[in-house]
């Protein structure tokens, strides 16, 4: 069974770039048709899909994030990475990085569901504040 944990700092001041690392066990993350995705929850709202790395590579992000964000991935730490620039308090939310067998769809990408990915991490806090 795959399983995914975040790390990083829990504390980023605005203007500055969050950096937080999902470390995937229990398969690869190059393992054929996986695509592994961030995702966030603000306080008081619902998920919003960030963007993605398939298998291969490939990166595909929201268009909202578009300008800030960047995932990248380390094969021989099975890991991936979100860097999210130029943060504000409105970057505060618990960010949580999932995997799926299967494209993302736009519907999912639009308003990801906990049922949309088969795995997922158990999410962590991250708050912008001076």
């Amino acid at each position: 069974q795959v399983q995914l944990q975040e790390s990083g700092p829990g504390l980023v001041k605005p203007s500055q770039t969050l950096s937080l690392t999902c470390t995937v066990s229990g398969g690869s993350i190059t393992t054929n048709y996986y695509y592994w995705s961030w995702i966030r929850q603000p306080p008081g709202k619902g998920l919003e899909w960030m963007g993605a790395i398939s298998a291969s590579g490939r990166t595909a992000y929201s268009p909202s994030l578009k300008s800030r964000i960047f995932i990248s991935r380390d094969t021989s730490k099975n890991q991936f990475t979100l860097q999210l620039s130029s943060v504000t308090p409105e970057d505060t939310a618990v960010y949580y990085c999932a995997g799926k067998v299967g494209s993302i769809s736009i519907a999912t990408m639009a308003a990801p569901a906990k049922a949309d990915f088969g795995s997922w991490g158990q999410g962590t806090q991250v708050t912008v504040s001076s």
